[in-house]
Order: C-alpha cells, then structure tokens, then sequence
C-alpha cells in the first residue's frame, strides 16, 4: 500500500485502464501535449499516442458528441472537461443523448462513457469557474454521478467508471488534488451507488460528499477530542444513485443529522438527503436536520469573501454543535 495524492491516483488509474483495455481512450481539451491543465494526464501522450490522448478544440459539445458516438460504437472514451462550468456548453450532448440513448434505443445500444471534471471554490478563480453544479446531472435519469473524496475513492471509482456500461459523471474538486492517502496497488473497483462510513458514531450523523466529505471527518475528530463526542460520518460518494439506505440506517441509530454541502442550500444535494432522511428515519429524529452549504452568491474573487461564502469545518462544526445542544447530548 502506498501513500499518493490524489491527482496520482487519477494518473495512474488512468493509465492502468487503457493498459487493461485497448477501447479506452481520452479526449478533451488541452490534455494531450500540454498534459492537462491539472496535469491528470501527464506522460499518457507519449505513453500511448495521439489516437488514445485526444486533444480537442475549445468546443465541449463537439467534443463530447463525438465522445457519445464512440461509446455507441463501442469504445470506452473518457472525456476531460476542464471545469464543471464548460460543461454547460455540453448539456446538450450529456442530458439529452448520453442519458437518452439506451432508453431511447430500446437497450440495443449503451454509452460506457466517463466524464471527469472538476469543480469547487476556493481558488481564486472567479464566479464563473468556481461551481458546484452537480445537481444539473444527479437529476437527470440515465445518468451516474459519482464524488470521490479520497485517493483511494478516486480510483476505485474512475475503475468503475471506466467499466460502467452507463454514462458517468465523475466530479473532482479541486481542493483535493493535492490531498494524499493510502491507497493499495490491487484496490478493485467500487460500487457505484454505495456510500461509506468514514467514522463510526452514535451520537449525530454527518453527511456529506467530495471536499465536504473530507471536512465531516475532520469535525468528527475535533468533536471526539474536544467535546467527547462520537459522529458517524457518511460519505456519499455517489449522487445518483444514492445510498439511501445508508443515510437512514445511520440517523435511525444516532437520532440527528447535520449535512454538509459546498453547493447552495436552495435545491441542493442536501435537499435531497434531508428528504430521504425524512422518509425512512422521521419517527427517530429528535431534532431538525441541519444543512450547511455555501452562501446563495456568484462565488466572489477576493478571497476573504470567497472564504466567507464556502462552508468550512468552523460552520459545519458549529451545526453539529447546536443540534447536539438541542436533543441534550452538550
């Protein structure tokens, strides 16, 4: 088991799969001679040529078009989209063809396409690329949205993308590209659609996904140390389809839940969470399930406001805190 960062895990499964399988192929923009903006894809150009590593145009739903009409050929493209927010430009092309076409099609044809992006705030880099639109495609039947959170979730979720039948969005925040973790050389694909318990507790559950998910943890320990408090937390790391079950046998053991999100409260992920926890746990809650989200703003550029307007592990924190207070457990 070694210990790498997250962008490594991505690399490295990257070039594992198209090791293992001769159908799969990148293409996006700025990926092959310049090895991607993020540099996910450095040194597969020169590994494995221009008719695996793709570089495009500065056109998302050409790009991913031609992606959803190889797929139907049957190869496995994985598209790089640099940011979240370009994939607007492809909604087309993702919503209405790569989610419709098995249907549409009577199953006699699929789409084993990824789409990786990344998304987030946090870096300076304005309104309009710094985004968490990621309910725009969990809505969307057809679709499999998944949010690893860890270099070992990274790959064994892109695995598993890779081979999914199914169309997949694969979401990846910034803010984690440089976090590091162990990850095992053999580690096999995940279930897509199954969440994690990243800490087992009994006293509130804490949920949330990609940076957020990584920020419950951090909250759970500091309650542990600091107030003697034992957090479950879950990781979703799946957004369609989600574990509902998870959620609910967790708040049905700890009686309170408190839900961590970096998009906007109204319409939210959290939303939905709070819904399925209000389905299967209603009758065990024993206090109002909190939501901590960013603030309902374009995410602005200077950086004391872009740092206000984002949940931090303060506010998730602070949530946590008062739902305990409020059920007797402070």
């Amino acid at each position: 088991m070694s210990v790498i960062s997250y962008r490594e895990a991505l690399r490295d499964t990257l070039r594992e799969e198209m090791q293992r399988d001769d159908s799969v192929f990148l293409i996006g923009e700025e990926i092959g001679i310049f090895e991607g903006s993020y540099k996910i894809t450095a040194g597969l150009l020169a590994e494995f040529g221009e008719k695996r590593v793709r570089d495009t145009p500065i056109a998302e739903e050409g790009f991913v078009g031609a992606a959803v009409g190889a797929a139907m050929l049957g190869l496995r493209p994985v598209v790089e989209i640099m940011t979240i927010n370009f994939s607007l430009l492809a909604l087309d092309q993702i919503v209405n063809h790569a989610a419709k076409i098995y249907g549409m099609f009577g199953g006699q044809t699929s789409v084993p396409m990824v789409i990786r992006t990344p998304g987030g705030g946090g870096q300076q880099l304005g309104a309009t690329h710094s985004q968490n639109i990621e309910l725009y495609y969990a809505f969307v039947p057809g679709l499999k949205v998944v949010a690893p959170s860890t270099p070992a979730d990274a790959r064994a979720l892109l695995r598993a993308a890779i081979r999914d039948d199914d169309p997949v969005l694969f979401l990846e925040n910034l803010a984690l590209y440089n976090t590091k973790g162990e990850v095992p050389a053999d580690l096999a694909p995940a279930e897509i659609g199954k969440a994690a318990v990243r800490r087992a507790g009994t006293d509130i559950t804490i949920i949330g996904y990609s940076r957020m998910a990584a920020v419950a943890t951090q909250v759970a320990r500091r309650l542990h140390d600091e107030d003697g408090i034992e957090a479950e937390v879950i990781d979703l790391r799946s957004l369609r389809p989600l574990d509902r079950d998870a959620l609910v046998d967790s708040v049905r053991k700890t009686g309170c839940a408190v839900i961590a999100e970096d998009d906007w409260l109204t319409y939210g992920i959290g939303a939905e969470v709070a819904a399925s926890i209000s389905d299967g746990a209603f009758d065990y809650l024993d206090a109002p399930v909190r939501r901590v989200a960013a603030a309902e703003v374009p995410l602005p550029y200077a950086k004391p406001l872009e740092q206000a307007a984002l949940p931090s592990a303060e506010s998730l924190y602070t949530a946590a805190r008062e739902t305990l207070a409020a059920v007797g457990r402070l």
